[in-house]
């Protein structure tokens, strides 16, 4: 099933509203719950979102290692289809250096996931190879996996601790690996889900060595049209000592988008986007 890692990452925002586990846990200290239970969790957090297609528009805070003022980025999200076969589209809207910058992403139940980037500058559009998916997306410190819908099917889950709180949310805290070293650059993602609120409230993104590489913290919880997410999204890059601030201006739920805007044909034939 999928959802932008927001996400997790931009949409990491939903679900849940409290699944109670189907049995006691037993063990060492560390809840010992079964695998079933924690994938429902996070399913749990992905489908309230019944929508049929979803837009929202956003403002991206780019801070380098001095942490002062940001560079600025804004574009407009758009999704169609239903999870696990879903279609994205990111689109820069400003600064004009920027402006009309696209990526499309493609998921597929069962297949990895296929990306293409538009660049106007160069009228050129090129696939995303696997291997590099874990650049930086335009400059921030979201990389191009991060930045795309995930499946949840692509990783297996488990239940940690139930204990921990954040931002006065009571959490479900569960460790996410890979099914398949093909399906993420993650080695391991840890994720905090509130009890309370189907949203995902931090997740930390570990490399193939064992290093903490990115940590995400989502604020600014809002229901909209039934869905609840987070409005405000902060990603560190640990490594860098950067970080980048995605903020949601706003948001529109099933407006008719078509199906053939999705396409890597249809990437530079689209007129030049207007800022909102």
């Amino acid at each position: 099933m999928n959802r932008p890692f927001a996400f997790y990452k931009l949409r990491s925002s939903a679900r849940i509203c409290v699944l109670v586990l189907g049995l006691i846990c037993v063990g060492t200290g560390i809840p010992a719950c079964r695998a079933q239970d924690a994938q429902k969790i996070i399913e749990g957090v992905y489908d309230q979102d019944k929508s049929r297609d979803i837009t929202w528009w956003a403002t991206l805070d780019i801070y380098g290692r001095e942490g002062h003022s940001p560079q600025r980025k804004k574009f407009d999200f758009s999704r169609i289809g239903p999870p696990g076969e879903s279609k994205t589209l990111i689109r820069f809207t400003d600064p004009p250096e920027v402006r009309g910058v696209a990526l499309l992403s493609v998921n597929h139940k069962g297949e990895s996931i296929k990306q293409w980037l538009y660049t106007p500058a160069i009228e050129r559009v090129r696939p995303i190879a696997p291997r590099d998916r874990s650049e930086r997306f335009v400059g921030s410190d979201f990389t191009y996996e991060d930045i795309a819908e995930r499946v949840v099917d692509d990783f297996t889950y488990r239940i940690l601790n139930e204990s921990e709180s954040i931002d006065g949310h009571k959490t479900y805290k569960i460790e996410a690996t890979p099914a398949s070293p093909d399906r993420s650059q993650y080695k391991v993602l840890y994720l905090w889900v509130a009890q309370d609120v189907p949203c995902i409230l931090r997740a930390e993104m570990y490399d193939s060595t064992g290093k903490e590489v990115r940590v995400l913290h989502a604020t600014g919880l809002k229901k909209v049209s039934g869905m609840w997410g987070a409005r405000r999204l902060e990603i560190t890059s640990s490594l860098e000592n950067t970080r980048t601030v995605l903020t949601i201006d706003g948001v529109r739920v099933n407006t008719g988008l078509r199906e053939d805007v999705f396409t890597p044909e249809a990437l530079e034939k689209a007129p030049p986007p207007k800022e909102h």
